[in-house]
This record gives structure tokens, C-alpha cells and sequence, in this order.
């Protein structure tokens, strides 16, 4: 319980505002060959907790972001080299082919990187989940000695056992299709709230517009004039008949 305690607190070591993502080859470079080799890491932020004891919704951290465990890969028999991979609900299950993990500037792969898909029940009624396992292991320590964190007497002797021993593995849920397209849907719309839509015009409608809009002011003009001539008739009823009376 103390371990499992301790677990939970190592993920909540990094500040405010950041998170831990480190590529494949930084897992492999600087956290899982320091781990082998009883060197310092760059930070004590991955818990050592054997995975296949506990369901992949049950290991300490955040099940909605990806959590590192240093593991301990149990024999499934006592005289065999299969790894035990079954929990209390279900099994992982490797899937695809193994891929190397080398080092940007070496020539020489390290490491290897295993895909493991957690079935929930046991075979053959098993129900593929969305649980998704890397598990990272050494296969080399490399051949260039370490000028900064000589070997201890125990990572001397017992290297290669411990290159058997640990693990470092990845797990998070695979979103589904239908989740990121439901979160793609929902950032366009909110874009689109937020955006000012384009407004567009139609120069013919336009033109229609004004010339309807001139026509109606020019007759509204003339039924002005006309009011006006009409509201003084009888000036020009007066000046008709004076005008009639001066032919």
C-alpha cells in the first residue's frame, strides 16, 4: 500500500502547467538505461509498480493522460521465458512487430519497443479494449563508457540481469473515431461562433436594388413636386385663368 501511495505522489511531482512527454528515445536513452545501470535519472517521476497486478483503470495517475511505470517482467512459468501478462479482469496482449529504438547519433539500436492491446475476460470470449500498452526494454547498454556516472559495483555485476528485469512501459485509451470526430466537430463549430462569417454579395441583386431604390426616390421626388403644386392650385388656378385671359 505504501508503494502504491508512493506511486501516486511521484506523478504529481512536475509543476503547474507542465507535462511529461518524452519521446521514445529519451525513455529508452535516459530513463530506462539509468534505470539499469543504478544512475541518477533526470527526475523521479516514474513510479516502479508491476503493472500486471493491478487493471490498466486501476494504476495510480490520470486515466484521461498517459502514465509511465517502471515494471518487473514475471515469468508465466517457473521454468519458462513467457512474460505473465494477465490481471485480475483481463490479459495484454502484444500486437504488430517489435521496433527498434536507436540513438540519433549511434548507428546501434538499444532498445526495443513492444504495442500490447488489453483483452478484458479470458480467451476465447475476450473483448478487445481501448487500453493501449508501449513497453520499452534493453537489449544493449551501448559501447561507450559513461564518463559522468561510473558503474556501481551492483549495475557492474548484475547488468545483464537487469536488462531482463526492467521494463518501462507507456499505457493510455486509444481515443475512438467517433470521439475525435465528435472533437473536431466541436472545435469547428465553436470556431465558427467565434469567427465573423464572411458576408457576400450579389452584384445583380445589387444593381436592382439601387436602380429600385433611385426609381422609388425620383417618384417619391415628383409626388413631392406634385404635392407642392397641388397645395398652392389655386395660385395656379388664378394664374391659368389670368394666362387664359391674356390670350
Amino acid at each position: 500500500m505504501e508503494k502504491f501511495i508512493f506511486a501516486r505522489e511521484g506523478m504529481m511531482k512536475l509543476p503547474p502547467g507542465l507535462r511529461f512527454q518524452p519521446t521514445d528515445e529519451e525513455l529508452v536513452f535516459e530513463y530506462l538505461k539509468r534505470k539499469v545501470l543504478s544512475w541518477p535519472l533526470p527526475a523521479s517521476i516514474i513510479p516502479e509498480i508491476n503493472v500486471c497486478q493491478f487493471d490498466p483503470w486501476d494504476l495510480p495517475g490520470d486515466i484521461e493522460q498517459e502514465r509511465y511505470f517502471f515494471s518487473n517482467n514475471e515469468a508465466k512459468y517457473p521454468n519458462g521465458n513467457r512474460i505473465n501478462r494477465a490481471t485480475a479482469s483481463g490479459y495484454w496482449k502484444a500486437t504488430g512487430l517489435d521496433r527498434q529504438i536507436g540513438s540519433s547519433s549511434k548507428n546501434h539500436a538499444l532498445g526495443m519497443k513492444k504495442t500490447l492491446v488489453f483483452y478484458r475476460g479470458k480467451t476465447p470470449d475476450a473483448s478487445r479494449t481501448d487500453w493501449i500498452m508501449h513497453e520499452y526494454r534493453l537489449v544493449s547498454l551501448g559501447t561507450v563508457a559513461c564518463n559522468y556516472f561510473p558503474l556501481t559495483k551492483n549495475s557492474d555485476q548484475n547488468s545483464s540481469d537487469q536488462i531482463e528485469k526492467w521494463v518501462l512501459c507507456r499505457i493510455f485509451m486509444k481515443k475512438r473515431n467517433s470521439e475525435i470526430n465528435q472533437a473536431c466537430n466541436d472545435e469547428r463549430i465553436a470556431n465558427v461562433a467565434v469567427t465573423p462569417q464572411p458576408r457576400f454579395y450579389d452584384l445583380m441583386t445589387r444593381e436592382k436594388i439601387v436602380f429600385d431604390s433611385v426609381s422609388s426616390s425620383s417618384s417619391s421626388s415628383s409626388s413631392s413636386v406634385i404635392t407642392e403644386v397641388s397645395s398652392n392650385g389655386e395660385d395656379l388656378d388664378e394664374g391659368s385663368s389670368s394666362g387664359r385671359n391674356f390670350f
